[in-house]
């Protein structure tokens, strides 16, 4: 089993925009939900939850002290300001480590593609996490990919070529594809893939026109009251 990561937190009364002030003081607003429990408000440090965050992802089991009561929670979504990115509010799901759950384990690519270093290739990142199943105890932080196989346009990571360690059972489909490469575009294909676009455009703007002016004409032939 992973390392329990652990994460102190205390019972809140404050809701909705009454928690403002939490996080002017470094406080982040929580819930926890799940199961054996009724929802419970929390709040918790801003940078201790920064740091637990970064080392459990939304896949490993996190032990969460809430005024002494230990939970054992995954970090179940984090919501952010879209201004200024920082953590708005947690949900922590509370989980049962003899029940087999069903969690998103990020994909993280590592090496170098051959198809990007020496053909000039874009490495595209089709899809970064994948749905499993597995007892609490079996998942782990994220699954590790290398691109060093990706050596022509052709090559495809897919879901299949996930190394699942023992205990954990992916859902996603098999075939989805995880990683590619994309050919570079030559200056005469984005001269006329632009040159498309515009012109895709233009025709909607034109329908556009053509479309208005048509209800005004019929709206001139209507009868005044």
């Amino acid at each position: 089993m992973a390392e329990i990561i652990s994460l102190s937190a205390q019972a809140r009364d404050l809701k909705g925009r009454k928690t403002e002030h939490l996080r002017a003081e470094n406080l982040v607003p929580a819930v926890m939900y799940g199961f054996e429990t009724e929802p419970a408000n929390v709040q918790l440090n801003r940078g201790d939850f920064g740091r637990a965050y970064q080392k459990a992802g939304e896949s490993t089991v996190v032990e969460l002290d809430i005024d002494g009561t230990k939970n054992l929670v995954l970090i179940q979504e984090v919501q952010y300001n879209p201004i200024t990115d920082d953590v708005t509010h947690v949900d922590f799901r509370r989980i049962n480590m003899n029940e087999k759950i069903e969690a998103m384990i990020s994909i993280k690519l590592t090496g170098i593609s051959p198809a990007v270093k020496d053909l000039g290739g874009t490495l595209v990142h089709s899809l970064e996490e994948v749905e499993v199943l597995a007892l609490p105890a079996a998942l782990v932080r994220e699954f590790i990919m290398d691109i060093s196989s990706l050596a022509t346009f052709n090559d495809v990571l897919r879901v299949s070529d996930i190394i699942v360690p023992e205990g954990i059972e992916i859902l996603t489909d098999k075939e989805d594809t995880i990683a590619s490469i994309q050919e570079p575009v030559s200056e005469e294909e984005l001269l006329a893939q632009e040159a498309a676009t515009t012109e895709a455009i233009e025709n909607v703007a034109k329908q556009e026109e053509e479309l208005a002016k048509a209800k005004e004409e019929e709206k001139s032939k209507e009868p005044k009251k």
